[in-house]
């Protein structure tokens, strides 16, 4: 069977690829680029409009170019560049007779005019354009250098004060800078250390700009929530401001290939990071001004929102970071995204517990199943909630570790909010000793609950004193009362004092606690003899014994509640 599929994979694939050299082949070729004559007409007439205030046009001139060598990377910058080096040695070579080039769509490469270093061809495309053939492209340094003494013959009457910076700066520079020394010539080298130098001042200045005005206004804003900002926090828009001259600056100096490769795509990923970090910057202000005023309110359903949508804007930033960067390279992001569709089944099971995660972050919000700050049991994990993320939930236990949990766990597992108790329970026993009166049993159990009465956080409509089991060494009263506390800190001070106002009553009363005791007793054995007849003496004595003890539980009963009267149910 996988045999069959990865033949199967192969056909579809030779099949695309098959559909695409078609598509490729079969394309109608731009009539601008279907012959040599219109070939050199485009790129004339779109450099003539770009000295006429159209720089836009310079597209027109690029697409004259075969740049299908130079890294896309750099293709765009290097386009521009080799442009204008190719219209320069045009106009120190000939005045453009545009009739005199051939209007043929098929045939032989045609030569504008050949150089010591190279040669300016127009030759046809596999697709079918005529464009400046590759052999043009790489020659255009060495034939600039050779025309280097050589005036244009054409005269520009409008307009010179759109041609690049470079060819501008370089036409007016002494012999001794344009010389190349090593690599690059002598001006560049000068110019790249100058760019470098004023891309660390400007991030100097600005990032000490930014730094005294947020000081300076952090005094006077009015808005509570930026009060406490970091002066720090625009730091990285004097890093943008560096990048931005470094990018503008590479691309005045029209450096080769190799170096203009390296030095720009470090560049691009530097702004690129540089914009990430001033956007995160700009999402923590904005999660300041939430959690102040999340702060303030009674509802913590904002206080896990907050975090939420901090992190939600900073997965948006990076991802729009990432395009950004990617869109700087050259990079087809369209076609990235696309061929996810080739791996869609293992992106999906590989993000499946990303989905969980998030559904279960979901599922948290909407049935606030916890808050943050909230002391939660989850199966064997039980701690205070610190933070609810998109992935997961960290808790703080209470021997001061942090636990992470998958937010998926919440969407199946039992969990114990102890932070959502109205009540704080007390279930506790008190001893008493076995020689306490019982009448003092009633009297310390009335006073027991005239403390719950009387405390302030004690809750009022239910709560049991009582006397509930004659233990193995103490008379156990039972003492079940709740607590409305906010949190666990006023619970063990209540606690704490309502323990301590039973002591005290017990020590008014004269009622001793008791503790668990043993009595050992010695018995030495007898013989009882029976009576002769077998008869037992004892059994007249036991029935007396019998109706005494009858006659007293009815005098008891009859004292407390009465004959034949039923008390009615505990009311509070």
């Amino acid at each position: 069977m996988k045999i069959i599929l990865s033949f199967l994979l192969f056909l579809s694939s030779f099949g695309l690829c098959f559909a695409a050299d078609q598509e490729i082949s079969t394309r109608d070729v731009p009539t601008y680029l279907s012959t040599p004559q219109q070939t050199f007409t485009r790129f004339i007439d779109s450099m003539d409009a770009i000295k006429n205030g159209q720089p836009y046009k310079i597209n027109g001139a690029i697409e004259t170019l075969d740049l299908s060598k130079i890294n896309k990377i750099i293709r765009a910058e290097r386009g521009q560049h080799l442009a204008w080096s190719l219209l320069e040695a045009i106009n120190k070579t000939q005045l453009i007779k545009l009739a005199s080039i051939p209007n043929k769509e098929q045939g032989l490469p045609y030569t504008f005019a050949s150089y010591q270093h190279g040669s300016i061809v127009i030759n046809r495309h596999q697709d079918g354009r005529w464009l400046f053939s590759q052999q043009t492209i790489n020659s255009l340094p060495d034939i600039i250098e050779e025309l280097s003494a050589k005036k244009s013959l054409k005269a520009e009457t409008t307009g010179s004060q759109y041609l690049p910076w470079h060819i501008q700066f370089k036409q007016q520079l002494p012999e001794p800078l344009r010389h190349r020394s090593f690599l690059l010539e002598n001006w560049k080298w000068l110019a790249i250390l100058l760019i470098i130098a004023i891309g660390i001042i400007a991030d100097k200045i600005t990032a000490y700009t930014l730094f005294r005005l947020v000081k300076k206004s952090s005094g006077k804003i009015t808005i509570e929530a930026f009060k406490n900002t970091p002066s720090d926090i625009l730091r990285p828009f004097g890093v943008m401001m560096m990048a931005a001259i470094w990018w503008l600056g590479l691309n005045i100096i029209a450096l080769p290939d190799h170096a203009m490769l390296i030095l720009l795509v470090a560049v691009k990923i530097m702004s690129g990071f540089a914009g990430i970090w001033g956007a995160y910057r700009l999402v923590d202000l904005l999660s300041q001004f939430m959690r102040y005023h999340a702060d303030r309110t009674e509802n913590k359903v904002d206080d896990v929102l907050v975090p939420l949508i901090s992190k939600t804007l900073k997965v948006f930033v990076t991802v729009i970071g990432i395009v950004f960067i990617a869109g700087n390279l050259n990079l087809n992001v369209s076609s990235l995204l696309a061929s996810l569709g080739l791996g869609g089944l293992a992106f999906a099971l590989a993000a499946k517990d990303v989905v969980q995660n998030l559904f279960g972050s979901i599922t948290v919000i909407l049935d606030r199943t916890f808050h943050t700050g909230d002391w939660i049991i989850v199966n064997d994990i039980e701690g205070s909630v610190e933070e609810v993320g998109l992935r997961s939930t960290r808790i703080r236990t209470f021997y001061d570790s942090q636990i992470t949990l998958p937010n998926a766990i919440f969407i199946t597992a039992k969990v114990d909010n102890m932070g959502k108790r109205r009540y704080r329970r007390l279930n506790c026993k008190i001893g008493l000793t076995y020689d306490t009166p019982p009448d003092k049993i009633e009297a310390f159990c009335e006073g027991v609950r005239e403390l719950i009465r009387l405390h302030p956080y004690m809750r009022k409509d239910y709560y049991h004193v009582y006397l509930n089991s004659l233990g193995a060494s103490s008379l156990d009263i039972l003492v079940y009362v709740f607590w409305e506390t906010p949190d666990w800190s006023t619970e063990l001070r209540e606690r704490q004092r309502f323990l301590l106002d039973i002591l005290r009553l017990a020590k008014q009363l004269n009622v001793e606690m008791a503790f668990p005791t043993q009595t050992l007793h010695l018995h030495t054995a007898q013989n009882d003899h029976a009576d002769e007849h077998g008869s037992n003496p004892a059994s007249a004595q036991f029935s007396e014994q019998l109706e005494v003890s009858r006659t007293a539980a009815k005098q008891i009963v009859e004292q407390n509640t009465g004959l034949n009267n039923r008390p009615p149910p505990v009311k509070f």
